[in-house]
């Protein structure tokens, strides 16, 4: 769908069945269209007991393969029917943060991108973490810099050879990747 359309069949209070260039589809009351940005937000659950909540879309116009038009509506921002559920936000926002909290902790400080590129290899089948510099593998086998097969300690033999292996591969598959380019 163009940016260039009238905008006219945009009109707020519109019911439109809409289907997306993604696949999706789905019912909504157009709250309001700004032609500029050639975005539409869209109020969704509509069909459902008028009282429930209901959800807000923010959708491209673009990205509308089709619709069509349901009916007219009354109001869609009547205040008396507008709700924000604080406590479903809060706990989106908390759960955003305590998962930017874990990608922050694996992210090593003062290392190099192989050193990075080691760990996150490591992280796919292993419990890892930093300490400073060192990998720390299953809270008992230590990867110190240059992070080669030589540098793992600790940890039981079988903890200590199965982190070798790992390390090891993803070694021969960084020297593959380098020597590619």
């Amino acid at each position: 769908m163009d940016g260039g359309s009238g905008g006219d069949e945009f009109a707020v209070g519109c019911l439109l069945s809409i289907k997306t260039t993604f696949g999706d589809e789905f019912e909504g009351q157009i709250i309001t269209y700004d032609r500029p940005s050639n975005i539409l937000v869209l109020q969704e659950g509509l069909k459902s007991n008028p009282q429930s909540r209901r959800n807000i879309r923010l959708l491209k116009a673009n990205y509308i393969k089709e619709f069509s038009f349901l009916g007219q509506s009354e109001d869609p921002l009547d205040l008396k029917k507008c709700y924000l559920d604080l406590h479903s936000l809060q706990s989106k926002e908390d759960a955003a943060v305590r998962q930017a909290e874990i990608d922050v902790e694996r992210i090593g400080v003062g290392v190099t991108a192989e050193a990075q590129s080691i760990f996150d290899a490591l992280s796919k089948t292993l419990p890892v973490r930093w300490d400073k510099t060192v990998i720390v593998v299953m809270n008992e086998v230590r990867v110190s810099s240059p992070y080669l097969a030589e540098s793992v300690t600790g940890g039981t033999p079988a903890a200590n050879e199965r982190v070798r292996k790992v390390l090891e591969l993803e070694r021969r598959r960084l020297q593959t990747r380098g020597g590619g380019q």
